[in-house]
Formats: C-alpha cells, sequence, structure tokens
C-alpha cells in the first residue's frame, strides 16, 4: 500500500541544524544535527532531507561525516543536496549512507550531469530539488526517471507544475503552514510527502500526526494491529504480558503489562506503553527517566496469550542503570555462541580493546604497529587462500580461511572507524 508521508528537513551549516536556508533560525540549539536527526526518527517521520549548505572543502567534509553518523543513527531514509559539483559529490553522499541524492535545478552543472550520475549509481538513488529556476529541469527528471520531486522555494504556478510530472512530489511548506496545509497538499493524488518547518520539530510528535491525517481519509504510514484487541487472551486482571526485545540485537530487555488502553496508546504514539500493576495507571518508559521505548515491531503468541516487542531502547530498560533487567545470572552451562552478530562484534570488541590497550605478543597489536599495507596484504592474502582453498573438495579449508579473512577484515574494519552495523545497515540498504 503506498503511504504519504512526514519528512522533516534539516538545513545544515557549520555544524548546525537550521529550519531553512537563511539559517536565522536554529531547529533546536539544545541539539546537534545528528541529535535532531534522531529525534526525529524516534518520534515516527517517515524520511529525513538534509541541506548541506557547506561552504568550501573542509565544512563539505564536515558535513560528510555529520551525514554519516546521522545514517548510523536513524531507521529511516534520508534525502541529501545542497553542494553538488561533480560526480564525486554525489558518491560522497550515498557512501555517507544517504538513500537519494537531490540534484538542483538551480546549478546548471547538476543538470548536466543528470545522466551520468543516473547511469552510474541508478534512478531510484536519485531525484531533483526543485525551485522553478530552470524551466528544462523537469523534462530532464521525466527523461531520467528520477525517483522523486523536492518541490522548494517557488510559486503556486511552478509547483503545480513539477507535480503534474508524474514524478512523485515531496513539498516544503513554509513556516507559516499549519496542520490543514499538510492535509490539502497530501490530499493531492500526485504528493508523495511533505516537509519543512512546520514538521522540522525535535517535539513534533510525527506518529500522533499521521493518526489525524489518517482520520481525513489520507493512507498514513501508522501502527494497525491485525488481531484486535478482544481477540488477546487476558489474565485474571485484563492484562497481558510483554516480552521487551532490542530490535538490532534481541537482547531480551525487560517483561511489562498492558492492557487495552495502554495498547492502543503504544500504537498511537509508538512509545511503549504499560500498565502499572502496582499504581494501577498508565506508565511510558522512559516519561521520567528519557529512557525511551521507540515501538519498531509487536508480535503475539500462537496462544494470543503474550506479546513480543521489538524496540529502540534510549538509555537503560531497567530501573537500577542496567540495559536490560536480565542482567543477574542464576544457573549456566559452557556453550558456544553462534549468533552471527554477535560473535562479529565480541571478536571486533577484542580488536578494539587490542587497538586501545596493547598488549605483549598480541598478533594484532601486530598488524596494527605495522600499518595499512601490512593489514591490506594480510587481508589480499587470505582471500588468495580462499579461493585456493575453494577448489578443494572439503568445504573444512574453506571454513577455515574464510574465518582467517574476517579476521583480518575486522581489523581493517576498526583501523578504518567501521563496524559491523555499519556493514549489516549498507548490506541492508541494497
Amino acid at each position: 500500500m503506498s503511504y504519504k508521508k512526514l519528512i522533516p528537513i534539516i538545513y545544515l551549516k557549520n555544524e548546525k541544524a537550521y529550519t531553512s536556508a537563511e539559517c536565522r533560525v536554529p531547529i533546536d540549539a539544545r541539539y546537534s544535527p545528528v541529535e535532531v536527526a534522531s529525534k526525529f526518527s524516534e518520534n515516527g517521520a517517515d524520511e529525513l532531507i538534509v541541506i548541506d549548505l557547506s561552504y568550501d572543502d573542509e565544512s563539505h567534509d564536515k558535513a560528510i561525516g555529520i551525514l554519516r553518523e546521522i545514517s548510523k543513527l536513524i531507521d529511516i531514509p534520508m534525502y541529501a543536496s545542497g553542494n553538488i559539483r561533480r560526480v564525486e559529490d554525489v558518491k560522497k553522499y550515498l557512501y555517507a549512507g544517504v538513500s537519494t541524492v537531490l540534484l538542483e535545478d538551480a546549478k546548471e552543472s547538476n543538470l548536466l550531469m543528470m545522466k551520468e550520475v543516473k547511469d552510474r549509481f541508478g534512478n531510484d538513488k536519485l531525484g531533483l530539488w526543485y525551485t522553478g529556476a530552470d524551466a528544462d529541469a523537469i523534462d530532464m527528471a521525466k527523461d531520467n526517471e528520477l525517483s522523486c520531486i523536492f518541490v522548494s522555494d517557488t510559486d503556486k504556478e511552478k509547483a503545480d507544475t513539477a507535480k503534474a510530472s508524474g514524478i512523485p512530489a515531496i513539498v516544503e511548506l513554509a513556516s507559516s503552514n499549519d496542520g490543514t496545509d499538510i492535509i490539502k497538499e497530501l490530499s493531492q493524488p500526485e504528493v508523495a510527502g511533505v516537509s519543512g518547518p512546520v514538521i522540522s520539530s525535535v517535539d513534533f510528535s510525527f506518529m500522533e500526526a499521521k493518526q489525524a491525517i489518517k482520520e481525513a481519509g489520507i493512507a498514513m504510514n501508522t501502527f494497525e494491529s491485525s488481531i484486535p484487541f478482544a481477540e488477546f487472551k487476558l489474565n485474571e486482571q485484563g492484562l497481558i504480558p510483554v516480552v521487551v526485545q532490542d530490535y538490532k540485537t534481541d537482547e531480551v530487555l525487560m517483561v511489562a503489562y498492558m492492557n487495552e488502553e495502554s495498547y492502543n496508546a503504544t500504537l498511537a504514539t509508538g512509545k511503549m506503553t504499560y500498565f502499572s500493576r502496582s499504581r494501577q495507571q498508565l506508565w511510558v518508559k522512559g516519561e521520567t527517566s528519557g529512557h525511551y521505548q521507540y515501538v519498531r515491531s509487536i508480535e503475539i503468541d500462537c496462544d494470543n496469550d503474550t506479546l513480543l516487542a521489538k524496540v529502540k531502547q534510549i538509555g537503560a530498560a531497567c530501573h537500577t542503570g542496567n540495559r536490560s533487567c536480565f542482567y543477574r545470572n542464576l544457573v549456566s552451562t559452557e556453550y558456544t555462541q553462534v549468533n552471527p552478530l554477535k560473535v562479529f562484534n565480541d571478536v571486533m570488541a577484542v580488536i578494539e580493546d587490542r587497538k586501545a590497550n596493547p598488549k605483549e605478543g598480541s598478533y594484532t597489536n601486530y598488524l596494527f604497529d605495522k600499518g595499512i599495507d601490512k593489514i591490506l596484504k594480510k587481508v589480499g592474502e587470505e582471500a588468495t587462500e580462499i579461493v585456493i582453498a575453494a577448489k578443494n573438495p572439503d568445504p573444512e579449508e574453506s571454513k577455515y580461511e574464510i574465518a582467517d579473512f574476517l579476521y583480518h577484515v575486522m581489523v581493517l574494519m576498526s583501523l578504518k572507524g567501521l563496524t559491523w552495523e555499519d556493514i549489516v545497515k549498507e548490506l541492508a540498504n541494497r
């Protein structure tokens, strides 16, 4: 199903987040651009636009670094534009984790490179930032089948022309617009989403806004339960237990209870809301501590009597300050951990510890001491060993060589400041 989208925007300059290109009003002076973007994602934004207003190579490199940090923290697609002078700049944005790069109609160089970057990176990675500066820009975008048009800072006639292009349009509303204007724009079939300062606030509840817009008859991406609460099997208190996991690692964080009111509040706000048995009232996790839990998914077991919630946990889940309420071991036996991401992260943690705290005789420290050329040489050698081993019908040799190769790749990752989460996210994006 096709949903309409609420897409906040950050104008990025001098490592600060602003509401417009004039850079007079910061979005929120308390927060860095990375923190602002993270709050947008947590509060239920569908996507994010970042306009890079850097003015020289140094400020551009800093902006790319900020985009990279934003990409690591948010769970939504990100558009970027603003400082594209050559094809290499498009690549920089994409490598920083940007999903779609917006070429500017106000820059002739951007339009001239459109076909080249489309052929190189794919039309799904490109959109047009349209201000009405070039009358041919829309036709060029149509010819190259760009994925979207961001309509910004133009008059109604030109905006209507962009919307009529057949390419999904994202419309930037002025700061004076209100909720009525959002619904008016989104009700137009050619408009895929809206942006602008009216929704670009760290306190804006996108989930609640989307619920209101949905009530106006517009399809929005909200949480809708596939099974009515009436079909849940409740305990004698009218409650259902909820097991809460980290959405990335599957770590069990806590167990709590919901009644129908708290369940509905959770779906409406996107924040885990429970029923306190001791206080006999609803409580939003994190309302006091700031350690909110943002819903990523909720599942129900085969008997309809237990929920499993996967969440983005801010801070600690446990009131003791521990990440998880399950931090005390009662009994255990030795076993080999085979969760791939857990194993990779554990090995990476050892490598990072060796880098921070060198140990005499450590092979890892030997590689770090020798530097990038030695590490690259070993990666190349191990890759060749995999090729040789793969010619052997016995898969055990390949298993050994692949593991050896991955270890050396992890040393390289550590040297380059990469994590397995970076790699996994890149693979997921592909």
